[in-house]
């Protein structure tokens, strides 16, 4: 099993950042891609982000391309989500997720296999 746990989350004013982390614990081996989602209330869940585990190839939405950056701390099995340049529209529960093999899309979030409790974020205009 695998355990995820975010941490970051908070109230912004537009314009501000916020930094997300996730920390991942257990059988966390083989991991092909981690990634971040986000859900706000009466829409689907969303992909944001996703950083190749391997290599470190990252990978963003359309929608926060030049204001969010993912990384990845290997030392600490940790993943960021820095956020800049935050709206009122990326108020969402933001998700960690980790997909184990390289099948299905890393852009879908039914082809990951472990979630984290979600973390609150909340831009104020």
């Amino acid at each position: 099993q695998v355990q995820l746990v975010e941490s970051g989350g908070g109230l912004v004013q537009t314009g501000g950042s916020l930094r997300l982390s996730c920390a991942a614990s257990g059988r966390t081996f083989g991991r092909a891609d981690m990634g971040w989602f986000r859900q706000a209330p009466g829409k689907e869940r969303e992909f944001v982000a996703s950083i190749m585990w391997s290599d470190g190839s990252t990978y963003y939405a359309d929608s926060v391309k030049g204001r969010f950056t993912i990384s990845r701390e290997n030392a600490e099995n940790t993943v960021y989500l820095q956020m800049n340049s935050l709206k009122p529209e990326d108020t969402a529960v933001y998700y960690c997720a980790l997909r184990r093999f390289f099948l299905g899309s890393r852009y879908q979030a039914g082809d990951y296999d472990y979630w984290g409790q979600g973390t609150q974020v909340t831009v104020s205009s």
